[in-house]
């Protein structure tokens, strides 16, 4: 368990700094997203706002709340959080992307392709790059073994997009983009 302890910001006391070991997130700012326990209270109302910086977690109560009745509630979310360190995502994409809805789904679909997603395809002789996300509307090359693949509309579908829609419900496609148009959800064009 993550050592912390809750400091007052002072003029402000719907706000609270926890005190962290410094370096224990990789992101500092605003948050697209955060780990379950946290998104929980967000989607909630019990938090308004998450902000992460580079020795603290400074979290804002949602309106009529007090940190009497939430502070027990919020520490233990804070401490579940932090112990999922790639559930924290910075709120700016990537080339200048800024915060909001596609900058939260590109690092999430990143995340993925890093990791068992991408492990998948790789394992396979193929390969899975991101290259963009608009309007929900996530978009992938195939490459390798994955491009022409039979199957590589089911590892899209099942590796990739289902667990995006399970973190970001905005996902509105995912897409792959072999030089021909796409129309919809899983459309791969290979």
């Amino acid at each position: 368990m993550v050592p912390m302890h809750p400091q007052a910001c002072p003029g402000d006391p719907d706000r609270l700094r926890w005190i962290i070991p410094a370096g224990t997130l990789s992101v500092t700012g605003a948050l697209a997203a955060v780990p379950a326990p946290l998104a929980v209270l967000l989607a909630d109302g019990t938090l308004a706002e998450v902000v992460a910086e580079p020795a603290a977690v400074v979290t804002r109560l949602g309106r009529g709340r007090s940190w009497s009745a939430e502070g027990p509630r919020v520490r233990t979310a804070l401490h579940g959080a932090l112990d999922e360190p790639t559930g924290w995502i910075a709120a700016h994409g990537p080339q200048g992307q800024g915060p909001g809805p596609d900058a939260l789904l590109y690092a999430m679909a990143q995340q993925l392709l890093d990791g068992a997603a991408g492990q998948f395809a790789r394992s396979h002789g193929g390969a899975i790059e991101l290259l963009h996300v608009r309007d929900g509307v996530v978009t992938v090359r195939l490459g390798g073994a994955c491009h022409g693949c039979l199957g590589a509309g089911r590892t899209l579908h099942q590796r990739l997009e289902l667990q995006l829609r399970r973190r970001c419900p905005g996902v509105r496609a995912v897409v792959a983009d072999n030089g021909r148009h796409h129309t919809g959800p899983g459309s791969l064009g290979a």
